[in-house]
C-alpha cells in the first residue's frame, strides 16, 4: 500500500500540487481536494520557493561574503572583548561595501556598483 502511495508522488504531481497553491488557492483546499497531507503539500511549497533562482534565501552569496570575511580580516585573529571583534567585521564590511574592488561587478566596488545603476534607472524614467 505504501509504495502505492509514494508512486503517485511523483515530480510531476509535486509541481502541479505547487503550481495550484500558487495560482492562489489555499494549501487547505488544494490538499484535500489531492487527498494528502497538509502539511506535506505546505512542505512542496516551501521547497519550492527556496529552490528558486535568486531567492533571497539562497546563500550562496552570504558564503561568499563570510568565507572573505574569515580569509581576509579574522582569519588568526584574537580579540580581547566580544566588542573588538564586532568593530573589526563592522570596519571591514564597510570597506568590502566601499572599496574592495569585485570582479562580477565590473571591478567596481559594491557601492559603486549600486550608484551607477541608481543613476541608469533615474535616467531611464526621466
Amino acid at each position: 500500500m505504501e509504495k502505492a502511495i509514494r508512486r503517485r508522488y511523483t515530480l510531476e504531481y509535486k509541481q502541479e500540487a505547487v503550481r495550484l497553491v500558487h495560482s492562489g488557492q489555499r494549501v487547505s483546499a488544494v490538499a484535500k481536494a489531492l487527498g494528502i497531507v497538509e502539511q506535506t503539500l505546505a512542505n512542496w511549497v516551501k521547497a519550492d520557493k527556496l529552490g528558486r533562482k535568486g531567492n533571497c534565501w539562497d546563500n550562496a552569496c552570504s558564503e561568499t561574503l563570510f568565507g572573505s570575511l574569515k580569509v581576509e580580516r579574522l582569519h588568526g585573529e584574537q580579540f580581547k572583548t566580544h566588542r573588538e571583534g564586532k568593530d573589526a567585521v563592522v570596519e571591514w564590511l564597510l570597506w568590502y561595501n566601499g572599496s574592495r574592488l569585485h570582479s562580477t561587478l565590473g571591478y567596481l566596488s559594491p557601492a559603486q556598483f549600486e550608484r551607477q545603476a541608481n543613476a541608469r534607472q533615474h535616467a531611464l524614467a526621466a
